[in-house]
């Protein structure tokens, strides 16, 4: 813990004029850089993510959520509707994946260029540019950058919210920038309400650390931001959980329990591309993708050395500070990982690094630098992007095999006479259901929301329904009649459709 020095006896309107203004000068032209950053942002992942990529089992969840065509998915207790909200005007007027994706592509470049923004007047503007470039050219957030998933816009609601608290704490006592920290902790309060939890605990504790940060006026915009954004998810909870606690009890058994729990090996392997690492039990077999990983500490440490030298102590301690919290949860108290989980960490770490990056790159006190400390940097980052790529194949690579996949076995389904309205029950039931236009329903796992005897009843009925089926094992007894075919390549699986369709089809 740290403390500043108390500030001097002056008016705030005079330390403000001492304060740094990073974005101004004719040298700076922080839009045109940080735009050509987050445009570059967009670009690549337009260019490499996006074609041939369909909706993963979590996006299909969310999507169907606002896509009226399709059959709302069961929303379990600690899925959070912030994602939901931000695609429903998109799916509203098409149901093409590939505009989706389009769409978030661009929402999320602009994401990454606002939150920058927010820090223009706390660090240079070299530093900002390195930070945005080596935050979006990691592989989780190229991967992620148009995918309806919460993390990527936790990570923005996060880096600005950062921003947003320092320049405040500093004196730029504008009411703009308190409203701005409290919309950054709602929009992470709206995507993913236990992240912002840990966000106001870092932020917060900030404050108490620091005298000089010590203003009730901020304590409160981090409250309201909170509280706002996760005031959907609380109504939603006595609506239909039973109630916060009861909500965030089945929170914490779908997620395996939280409790103290080293994930950090989890991390580690699931770097290799591995979406969810859960059981955790594959095989380090390319430690390359995790280098970066390793020298995360000692970058940020240097990144924070250099900082202090040029005297902005305050902001790399600060990113550094809370990007450590908001990883504490992911390390050590839940028994899996997904390398999405600390992409709000990533970004802010992206500032200290990016402290560090700009020292390497920098001239030495005679304005030369030798050539060979030039190349070194210049060759590890090089090295080091090209991972990223290879990792985004790979990852792009199963993600294409997978949406042939569950096409294929939405297509099985359909020359088995399956017709909306139908359900889906069964292992990947969630994803299969989402292609074959069908809602899921699940009478055990994570995704419960019938009983066995409620699924006997809708087969009674001759309800148009297909079960699945892996490893051989035999469907319900009310179903082994039913006509099936195997899904070749879902490899184990076996699909049983209603007779004839189901009721829908006779008719």
């Amino acid at each position: 813990m740290y403390v500043l020095p108390a500030a001097p006896s002056t008016p705030v309107t005079d330390r403000l004029r001492r304060l740094p203004d990073y974005g101004s000068g004719a040298s700076g032209r922080p839009l045109l850089r940080l735009g050509a950053v987050s445009a570059l942002y967009t670009l690549l992942q337009i260019l490499l993510v996006l074609p041939g990529t369909g909706l993963g089992w979590d996006e299909s969840v969310y999507v169907s959520q606002v896509d009226r065509p399709d059959p709302a998915a069961y929303f379990s207790a600690p899925r959070a509707r912030g994602i939901s909200y931000l695609v429903a005007p998109i799916v509203s007027f098409t149901s093409s994946t590939t505009v989706l994706r389009i769409c978030l592509a661009v929402l999320s470049g602009a994401a990454l260029l606002v939150a920058l923004w927010v820090w223009r007047r706390l660090l240079p503007l070299p530093v900002l540019t390195w930070g945005g470039a080596l935050f979006a050219g990691l592989w989780i957030s190229l991967y992620y950058g148009p995918q309806a998933m919460p993390n990527l816009w936790c990570a923005f609601g996060s880096l600005a919210a950062a921003g947003f608290f320092l320049r405040y704490a500093r004196g730029e006592e504008d009411r703009r920038v308190l409203a701005g920290l409290a919309v950054s902790v709602g929009v992470v309060s709206l995507m993913r309400p236990p992240d912002a939890a840990w966000l106001v605990l870092a932020l917060g504790a900030a404050a108490l650390a620091v005298r000089d940060w010590r203003r009730p006026v901020m304590f409160a915009a981090l409250a309201a931001g909170a509280l706002a954004g996760a005031a959907p998810w609380i109504v939603e909870a006595f609506t239909s959980y039973g109630g916060l606690l009861a909500r965030l009890h089945r929170g914490s058994e779908i997620q395996g329990g939280m409790g103290w729990n080293i994930a950090i090996g989890d991390h580690v392997r699931a770097l290799q591309g591995r979406m969810l690492c859960r059981p955790c039990d594959m095989a380090w077999e390319e430690p390359q993708t995790a280098l970066w990983w390793f020298a995360l500490p000692l970058l940020a440490g240097a990144g924070i050395a250099a900082a202090v030298r040029a005297g902005r102590k305050d902001t790399a301690v600060l990113a550094t500070v809370t990007a450590v919290v908001l990883a504490l949860p992911y390390l050590f108290l839940m028994g899996y990982a997904a390398p999405r989980f600390l992409l709000p960490s990533y970004a802010l770490l992206a500032l200290p690094v990016a402290e560090c990056v700009r020292r390497a790159f920098s001239q030495g006190p005679n304005g030369r630098r030798p050539l060979l400390l030039i190349l070194v940097p210049a060759l590890l980052l090089g090295a080091h992007f090209g991972v990223q790529y290879q990792v985004l194949g790979s990852v792009l690579e199963r993600n294409y095999t997978m949406t042939g996949r569950l096409t294929e076995a939405a297509q099985t389904m359909h020359r088995l006479g399956l017709r909306a309205p139908c359900t889906v029950t069964g292992p990947l039931a969630v994803p299969m259901a989402h292609y074959a236009g069908c809602t899921s329903r699940q009478s055990d796992g994570h995704d419960v929301n019938i009983t066995d005897e409620g699924l006997r009843r809708l087969a009674l009925r001759n309800e148009p329904m297909a079960v699945t089926t892996r490893n051989h094992r035999p469907p319900p007894s009310w179903a082994r009649d039913w006509p099936s075919r195997e899904l070749h390549r879902l490899p184990g699986y076996r699909v049983y459709v209603t007779p004839h369709g189901g009721r829908a089809a006779q008719r």
